[in-house]
């Protein structure tokens, strides 16, 4: 190997700064809004007319953070793209995976001005949310491959095609959870800034659709599990990551009702955001252990 060629050890660890740090600014970017902190700038890219970085006052410090954090990530995407193309053998997947994740983030920055400049519709946020997970699920998947690529030798796992189609729906069901989710946020209290539009819908309605969602997640999962309790071979290749996958969307099914009755205060929000990324990262990994023999929790942990 030549000295400019980086390893795959090496990728591994830039994969995994991608993917915490897209996680991060996930939960920071719901701080801003859970503070109240959403028009804490008022212009973009500057902080204001006068200040490109202003921290006069406590909500223009929590947007301005935030703001700079995008730097950390994009930081870190563009440095996969950039050691894709030294990798000694090249892999195409990586490389494309890796842009798509630039991409993404510039995609990202345009949307978060379209944010401000539109005094926070609800709409642009749900977008800003939805673009989030999708660059989350992109870094997830290159981290999957690299850690593929490190073991050398994966097979494909013996899995039934209803198996593999119940992973399926459990990832289209969670899909609803998650655009319900944004509606109900884009409805409920937590704004970003008081001036700020809200949907209009109730939000009782919205919850219950929301709830309805996760409660139809949950017993997909139920079924699941029954199934793989009825083969051994299956079970053991599948069951570490179903029944974490289980076990967080019970607490953020737990939490989801007791914040609601709670009356949503923001530090509960801010854990169930944080929790929703958690549970969609957790169906991706069962998603992806019926494609090859990696198990993430005990393999790309490792």
């Amino acid at each position: 190997m030549s000295r400019s060629a980086v390893s795959l050890r090496t990728y591994t660890r830039v994969s995994w700064a991608c993917l915490i740090s897209l996680y991060a600014i996930i939960v920071t970017g719901s701080l801003v809004r859970l503070t109240g902190s959403g028009l804490g700038c008022q212009d973009w890219p500057r902080c204001s007319d006068k200040r490109f970085v202003d921290v006069s006052t406590s909500h223009a410090a929590i947007e301005q953070i935030n703001r700079l954090f995008t730097g950390v990530v994009a930081v870190a995407v563009i440095a996969a793209a950039l050691l894709s193309l030294r990798l000694n053998p090249r892999h195409k997947s990586l490389t494309w995976l890796s842009l798509g994740l630039v991409a993404g983030v510039l995609a990202q920055v345009l949307l978060g001005a379209i944010v401000v400049f539109s005094g926070l519709h609800p709409a642009f946020n749900m977008a800003h949310y939805l673009v989030s997970i999708l660059l989350v699920t992109t870094a997830f998947e290159l981290l999957f491959r690299v850690r593929a690529l490190q073991r050398e030798t994966v097979v494909a796992p013996e899995v039934s095609r209803a198996t593999r189609r119940l992973t399926h729906v459990i990832l289209a069901v969670l899909v609803g959870v998650l655009f319900a989710g944004t509606v109900v946020t884009g409805s409920g209290p937590h704004a970003g800034d008081e001036t700020a539009p809200r949907f209009g819908f109730s939000i009782q309605r919205v919850t219950q659709i929301h709830s309805s969602f996760v409660w139809l997640t949950i017993l997909t999962v139920i079924v699941l599990f029954v199934r793989l309790r009825r083969n051994a071979e299956e079970w053991n290749q599948l069951s570490q990551n179903l029944e974490l996958l289980l076990l967080i969307l019970v607490a953020q099914g737990f939490l989801g009702y007791f914040q609601y009755f709670v009356g949503v205060p923001a530090g509960l929000v801010a854990i169930h955001v944080g929790l929703s990324v958690a549970v969609w990262i957790s169906a991706l990994a069962l998603f992806n252990a019926t494609r090859c023999s990696v198990t993430f929790w005990r393999d790309v942990l490792d």
